[in-house]
């Protein structure tokens, strides 16, 4: 017999209130882990950007274009080895009015060597690349709409009217967690030859990658300073910090979303501090009893506390079970698969599941510390007269 043994044994005494604080826990660490996964993975993309890729946009915004030709001075810059560019094209599919996916105008020649991570099949990389018409699509995307290698694609786009029909030749796949595999992307020659002649040869974006070992930064700068005389002045970051400056648009949402996931740890613990207090009064006299035979003060409050630590750890174990499978096969599927360009890896980390098991447990014991220090201060005479 120990004091542990003895506080878990208490926590059978009330076995109807316990389960209920318990799955009370184990809802409230749900949605904590839900909360905190949104901004993992909302964070994450920024730190698994690559090392050696600069991104090239409108000095004023994102959506304003640049002229092609910034792209040959990009590729004659010093320490680039290789340039593509891509244009935004908010497309969808009819038949498939709901759904939400990324559709990129590309180079084809060179935008797979750029992002070298996006691996395609060598001969349906070799057909693509004669196909006018033809879109290579990601491995998700093409699951989730059905999409095999030679359909016939008609989409439709909110920014270049009229109904644009593709062949998929290709479907790509990716291991790297930076990448949306939800993607649809297609010549960007067959975009730029129906367009009116005010709007050809306009690149939404310029992506170069540059030799190992040089200043990203530096190169950077001295990208702009090419074009800052120029009537379209540029902004170049590298691939980290464009997808941070992308993230930062968002800074109030994750704030908010931050002090809900604490919030949430609050009612959590005032769940348990309710549960703690309600057994403490009814076991007064148990205690006074306790005392009297020769236990310590310190040895009621260790009671208590270690009760409290037992219910948030089994709350804290609960959740976790709930959530690994309602996070990665449920919500994680769904937001990968619909909003993979912000979102491309979305699954419950290992650290936050850790965290959130320490913070339940961590929280329990705090919500003891009153009524543990108020039944130790009993006096025995008190305690053993008080009926709950």
């Amino acid at each position: 017999m120990t004091l542990g043994s003895l506080a878990v044994r208490n926590v059978a005494r009330n076995k109807f209130r316990v389960g209920l604080t318990v799955l009370g826990v184990a809802i409230a660490i749900v949605a904590f882990l839900l909360l905190r996964t949104v901004i993992w993975a909302w964070a994450s993309g920024a730190e698994w950007a690559a090392k050696d890729r600069i991104v090239t946009r409108h000095k004023v915004t994102f959506v304003m274009a640049l002229p092609k030709r910034y792209v040959e001075d990009v590729r004659n810059s010093p320490h680039v080895t290789a340039v593509t560019w891509a244009n935004w094209f908010g497309a969808k599919d009819p038949k498939h009015d709901r759904e939400f996916f990324s559709t990129l105008a590309v180079d084809p020649t060179s935008y797979f060597r750029v992002y070298d991570e996006m691996k395609v099949q060598g001969d349906q990389m070799e057909v693509w690349l004669h196909d006018k018409q033809g879109a290579i699509v990601g491995d998700v995307l093409a699951r989730k709409l059905g999409w095999k290698v030679g359909d016939k694609v008609v989409l439709q786009s909110g920014i270049y009217p009229g109904d644009w029909q593709f062949t998929i030749d290709g479907v790509y796949t990716t291991a790297a967690r930076s990448v949306d595999r939800s993607t649809f992307v297609f010549h960007w020659d067959y975009m730029n030859d129906s367009l009116p002649a005010d709007r050809k040869d306009m690149v939404g974006w310029i992506v170069s990658r540059v030799d190992a070992g040089s200043q990203i930064a530096d190169l950077g700068v001295g990208l702009d300073k090419k074009f800052e005389e120029r009537e379209t002045p540029t902004l170049s970051q590298d691939e980290r910090s464009f997808s941070a400056s992308f993230m930062g648009m968002f800074s109030t949402v994750l704030k908010a979303m931050n002090i809900v996931s604490g919030v949430i740890l609050v009612i959590m613990t005032l769940i348990l501090g309710n549960t703690i207090a309600m057994g403490v009064r009814e076991r007064t006299n148990e205690y006074g009893v306790l005392r009297a035979i020769g236990f310590l003060p310190g040895h009621v409050a260790v009671w208590i506390v270690g009760e409290a630590l037992v219910i948030g750890v089994l709350g804290g174990l609960l959740g976790i079970a709930f959530a690994w499978p309602f996070i990665n096969f449920g919500v994680g599927r769904f937001i990968e698969e619909n909003m993979g360009a912000m979102f491309p890896y979305f699954r419950l980390e290992t650290t936050n599941a850790v965290l959130a098991l320490l913070l339940a447990a961590l929280l329990g014991g705090a919500a003891a510390a009153i009524p543990a220090w108020r039944a130790s201060q009993l006096k025995v005479t008190d305690a053993i007269r008080r009926v709950a």
